[in-house]
């Protein structure tokens, strides 16, 4: 190659390089590089700066206060039953251990994303043979040589380590890895999600437990009431003081007393084998659990700090949040592959068409080889890839905007339905305790003859509904403070 020829090829290259260097930041402008216009869409923080609820004194006296979430839930349920419950299930819940392969995946892409930027060595072994036609150059020198020592010399072997790397000039690979690594911790925050949805889970159909084992008791107590008066109304009967009609009433609300006695007890059965199905246990015994102190859970407003918190807090943001900064270092390295690709192969080692010439120091070879490639015919896919890529990240981006406005709208529902619960539940146990007395006022005038029974099976129906919905509110309202503690972004710690 002459001197001019040199020259040309070096003109070539330093312009590609000139090119590709000048116009790789250009990321919002029509180039030969860049033939496409995108434009990157920025994540909005569109919540108020406090949550439109009333304050509780606290958060008046201080301004703003640390968010109920960063309570570890160790702490925040005291019940041991229930914490020894969540440990078995985080030992063993099968979706969860799902997550913990999905994390090891992960990793796993981001050491094999750290590795393609690194020069790749091999060590090669191989061998030859070509046997040429006698009518062509090769041929003709074998004929030439073939009564010297060295007889057709068309055997050859390689022996020696190889070099290929593509160097990251542009920081494609390098991004790439960034990409794998923002993946890798929405993985982890996936994770993280999964642990507080578990707890928060877990707790719930806990409490729920624990009020079927409650109503179930107040369904034995009125049993227990019905029958003494059934018997009462029988004997009344004896006594030509009341009549059949009377005594087929009182026994059909006595057997449908106990009809959802039966029910009760088969909502306690699923419930058990769902508490157990989530904590991956496999035992027939029931579950310890001290139901006798359900009624008796304090259930108080928690602090729910400012919206702001929930970036740090909630595992579902924070992974949308990494899934945005991984859309982003994918579309900056897939728009890379429109630019100029450096590329160097090198080799070493022995060569030779005789075994016992394979280490000769004649033998030994070496070469090295660069070259620079731009895209040409291909440049359609490449195209075609940033779109797919811009595309993602737009989604990540929506997405991210739409689970912050979720989570926002969690905490103002269940802030609202703990104070609705909590007078809920106050009316409710008031009209208990009405029915009560109600129900000892008409069995002593339907004794006297001045309340019909009719009366008396209306009183006895309506305290057992009562007492079963203060149950149900009671429940919710343990719910909705295991809820709101979920969806503040606890539950995880």
């Amino acid at each position: 190659m002459s001197g001019m020829h040199r020259k040309i090829i070096a003109s070539l290259l330093t312009l590609i390089v000139f090119m590709g260097v000048s116009q790789a930041p250009v990321f919002a402008k029509r180039s030969w590089f860049h033939p496409i216009e995108l434009w990157e869409r920025k994540k909005t923080f569109n919540v108020p700066s406090r949550y439109n609820t009333p304050q509780l004194p606290e958060n008046t006296l201080k301004g703003s206060v640390e968010s109920a979430a960063s309570i570890s839930w160790r702490n925040f349920f005291s019940d041991p039953y229930l914490v020894s419950l969540i440990e078995t299930a985080l030992a063993n819940n099968q979706e969860f251990n799902i997550a913990i392969q999905d994390i090891e995946i992960a990793t796993s892409e981001v050491k094999e994303k750290r590795a393609a930027y690194w020069p790749k060595v091999g060590l090669g072994f191989g061998g030859s043979y070509i046997r040429p036609s006698e009518n062509t150059p090769e041929g003709v020198l074998d004929n030439i040589i073939s009564d010297t020592v060295f007889r057709y010399p068309d055997f050859n072997l390689n022996l020696g380590p190889a070099l290929r790397w593509e160097v990251d000039i542009w920081r494609k690979l390098r991004d790439a890895k960034d990409s794998a690594r923002q993946r890798m911790f929405a993985q982890y925050e996936v994770r993280n999600f999964l642990i507080s949805r578990l707890v928060t889970e877990i707790a719930r159909n806990y409490y729920e437990l624990m009020a079927l084992d409650t109503a179930l008791k107040i369904i034995d107590a009125n049993i227990s009431i019905q029958e003494a008066a059934f018997h009462k109304v029988q004997i009344l009967k004896r006594y030509a003081k009341s009549n059949q009609l009377a005594v087929n009433r009182f026994e059909a609300q006595l057997n449908k007393t106990k009809s959802q006695r039966f029910e009760t007890s088969q909502r306690i059965v699923e419930k058990e084998n769902r508490l157990k199905f989530l904590s991956g246990i496999y035992d027939e015994g029931p579950l310890l659990r001290n139901s006798d102190e359900f009624m008796k859970i304090p259930v108080h407003e928690l602090q729910t700090g400012v919206p702001s918190e929930l970036l740090q807090n909630r595992a579902d943001i924070r992974q949308a949040e990494a899934a945005i900064k991984a859309a982003k270092l994918n579309l900056k390295s897939v728009k890379k592959e429109l630019y100029p690709n450096l590329r160097i192969a090198a080799g070493v080692g022995y060569s030779g068409f005789d075994p016992q010439l394979l280490f000769k120091p004649q033998s030994l070879f070496y070469n090295a080889i660069g070259d620079i490639m731009v895209p040409l015919i291909n440049r359609n896919a490449i195209i075609a890839r940033i779109q797919i890529a811009d595309a993602n990240q737009t989604q990540s981006v929506l997405t991210y905007e739409q689970t912050l406005l979720k989570a926002y709208t969690d905490v103002l529902n269940q802030v609202a339905n703990i104070r609705n619960m909590q007078q809920a539940f106050d009316k409710k146990k008031r009209e208990v305790v009405l029915l009560e007395e109600s129900i000892s006022t008409a069995n002593m005038l339907f004794k006297y003859a001045k309340a019909t029974y009719i009366e008396v099976l209306l009183v006895q129906e309506a305290k057992l509904d009562a007492e079963r919905e203060l149950v149900a509110v009671k429940m919710h309202l343990v719910g909705s403070r295991v809820n709101l503690y979920r969806a503040l972004g606890g539950g995880w710690r």
